[in-house]
């Protein structure tokens, strides 16, 4: 990593944690990443049909903070040519054994400063990217500048309020083995009004915001809570209220 990248890296929060995952991303269910890949299951049947109805089947994607590759290889199975950007390589390194296609351009990068042209993608992705950046701002405005007119924004992040950091918070450091230290920091969490502003302010509009949760009346709960590694079947749902984390897509208006 050279010395600008390693400036940029002081505000990504707690990256190196997944600097050491190496193929415990994809295998792991004794640390956090687990929590995540099941619920990415959960969010990419509606991500894949979100792009479809509003894009097509042949868009090209830019997964900004892509990690291990959960999004940009399943977008790349599908038909998408996607390029993913991470600090960590050896994340990046992960992806790209993970990747069947073959097709996804991987390339360590400054999601500060995405080193792409204006107006080069369809789809800009922040997947769980946003609570781990002390500028989420400098992000969208990266991500807007990219985004052609008509394109979509995809993110996640979290609420911002006591259940939140009851749950994602002290209930990992509680119940799910191997949770670092501030592996997420609540004043990093987002409120969606706040979320909604800063988009608009960068020219993306409408946004489609739905919440994510854990099912909590489920018999995998009881058993993460018991074990403290997550079962393979731990199941996410979405919800109507955003009260915990959230997802959704806002849209580059065409004028921009």
């Amino acid at each position: 990593m050279d010395l600008e990248l390693a400036k940029v890296d002081r505000e990504i929060i707690n990256n190196e944690v997944y600097d050491h995952l190496a193929d415990r991303w994809y295998e792991a269910q004794d640390d956090p990443i687990a929590l995540l890949r099941n619920q990415h299951k959960v969010e990419m049947p509606w991500i894949l049909d979100s792009i479809r109805r509003n894009i097509g089947y042949h868009a090209e994607v830019l997964d900004m903070g892509c990690g291990a590759g959960f999004l940009a290889n399943d977008l790349a199975e599908a038909g998408h040519k996607v390029t993913g950007i991470d600090l960590s390589t050896s994340s990046l390194k992960v992806a790209e054994s993970r990747d069947h296609t073959h097709s996804v351009h991987y390339h360590q990068g400054d999601v500060y400063q995405v080193p792409y042209e204006s107006e080069s993608f369809d789809v800009v992705a922040a997947m769980d990217l946003l609570e781990h950046v002390s500028d989420p701002q400098k992000v969208i405005a990266e991500a807007s500048r990219v985004l052609r007119p008509g394109g979509l924004f995809f993110f996640n992040t979290f609420n911002k309020n006591p259940l939140a950091w009851l749950v994602v918070i002290k209930g990992m450091e509680w119940f799910v083995k191997n949770t670092p230290p501030d592996y997420h920091v609540y004043s990093l969490f987002i409120e969606p009004h706040k979320l909604k502003l800063w988009m608009e302010d960068f020219g993306l509009e409408n946004p489609d915001i739905r919440g994510i949760r854990p099912v909590f009346l489920q018999k995998q709960l009881w058993q993460l809570m018991r074990s403290g590694e997550v079962p393979k079947d731990f199941k996410f749902t979405f919800s109507k209220l955003p009260l915990i984390a959230y997802t959704g897509f806002a849209r580059k208006a065409r004028d921009q």
